[in-house]
């Protein structure tokens, strides 16, 4: 193939040049705002703040208030409002699964494959396919401890026998010996 690597750069380029970096955030920013448990939280640290509780505090100014409550209150509200959008961003329901069905998007434009390269799916929806593909498996799962001894009895996984399987994976430890 004569297709260039495409790098996580490539990618994030794409999307900042599209607008789809801009619609995220704005998406990010109106979900914190509608964030009711931030919100409360925030309200609280305010109330209980050390600025307004001081003895004199109605004497001082707003400018001089406000200086004072960003200055105690800043790192802990950010800090919270960080996590926040953390949780949106790994959200695998909500906008985390659509930033990466996004990137993913961008990444197949820009090298040319099919979306989806991943595709979404549970173990069992897995286990699933793979049963209508070769109806003759076994829908058991198998132990750690019954693979392991397939392994001691020369057998694989699927029950061949290790001799056949070196044969036909050319990564196995004979495949360099003649």
């Amino acid at each position: 193939m004569g297709s260039s690597i495409i790098s996580p750069q490539d990618v994030l380029e794409s999307l900042m040049n599209d607008g789809t970096i801009d619609g995220l955030r704005l998406k990010i920013i109106n979900q914190l705002k509608a964030n009711e448990e931030l919100k409360k939280t925030t309200m609280t640290m305010v109330e209980q703040s050390k600025v307004l509780n001081t003895p004199g505090a109605e004497k001082q100014t707003k400018r001089e208030l406000f200086d004072a409550l960003r200055q105690e209150l800043e790192a802990p509200v950010l800090e919270k409002a960080s996590k926040s959008v953390w949780e949106l961003i790994l959200d695998n329901d909500g906008l985390g699964k659509e930033i990466s069905e996004m990137v993913e998007k961008v990444f197949c434009r820009l090298s040319g494959q099919e979306p989806p390269l991943f595709p979404a799916s549970t173990s069992e929806a897995q286990q699933g396919k793979e049963q209508n593909e070769n109806p003759s498996s076994s829908a058991k799962k198998r132990s750690f401890a019954e693979m392991n001894e397939g392994v001691e009895n020369g057998t694989t996984a699927t029950g061949n026998s290790s001799a056949a399987n070196e044969e036909s994976n050319p990564t196995s430890s004979s495949a360099g010996k003649p």
